[in-house]
C-alpha cells in the first residue's frame, strides 16, 4: 500500500485489516500537520512562564520581609521596587505560562472535535444512503463531498 491510498478497513470488500480509531485520529493529526506541543519551543515557553512566576513570587516574599526588618527609608524604598518588580515578574510568567499550556490543549481539543464531527456526518450520510426510502443519485451526488486524503471524489 502507498502512501496516496487510504488504508483498508474491515468494511471495504478488498480489505481485511481494520483501522482502529485512535489510528485514524493518529492519521488525521498528521495530515492536518498539527505540532506536536512536546517538542519544541512552545514546551520551552511553558517552562519558562513557570519559573519566571515562581521567581517573582520569591523575588516578591524576600523583599517584603527585607522591607520590614529594617527602619532605613532608603532600603524600605529599594525593597519595595524590588517587590513590585517581583510581582510584574509573576504575573508575566503566569500570562506566558497560561498561554502555552491552554494552546497546547485547545489545539488538540479543536482536532479532536473536528474528528468527532467528521464520524457523525459520515454515520448521517451512510445512514440516510441505507434508509429504507433509499436515496436517489443526484441526493448522494450532493451529499457526498470531495475528501482526497480518504479516496472519496464526488460524482
Amino acid at each position: 500500500m502507498t502512501s496516496a491510498e487510504p488504508p483498508l478497513s474491515a468494511s471495504s470488500p478488498e480489505g481485511r485489516v481494520a483501522e482502529s480509531r485512535a489510528d485514524r485520529f493518529g492519521r488525521e493529526l498528521k495530515d492536518l500537520k498539527i505540532a506536536d506541543p512536546s517538542v519544541g519551543r512552545p514546551r520551552l515557553w511553558q517552562r519558562l512562564g513557570a519559573v519566571l512566576m515562581v521567581l517573582g513570587i520569591v523575588l516578591a516574599v524576600c523583599s517584603y520581609l527585607l522591607s520590614h526588618r529594617t527602619s532605613s527609608s532608603l532600603t524600605q524604598g529599594d525593597a519595595v521596587t524590588i517587590g513590585l518588580g517581583g510581582v510584574t515578574l509573576a504575573i508575566v510568567g503566569s500570562a506566558i505560562f497560561l498561554r502555552y499550556s491552554l494552546t497546547g490543549f485547545l489545539r488538540f481539543w479543536m482536532a479532536r472535535q473536528s474528528f468527532e464531527l467528521n464520524i457523525l456526518a459520515e454515520r448521517v450520510f451512510t445512514s440516510f444512503l441505507d434508509s429504507p426510502n433509499g436515496a436517489s443519485a443526484s441526493d448522494a451526488a450532493r451529499l457526498t463531498r470531495t475528501d482526497s486524503a480518504h479516496g472519496r471524489h464526488s460524482a
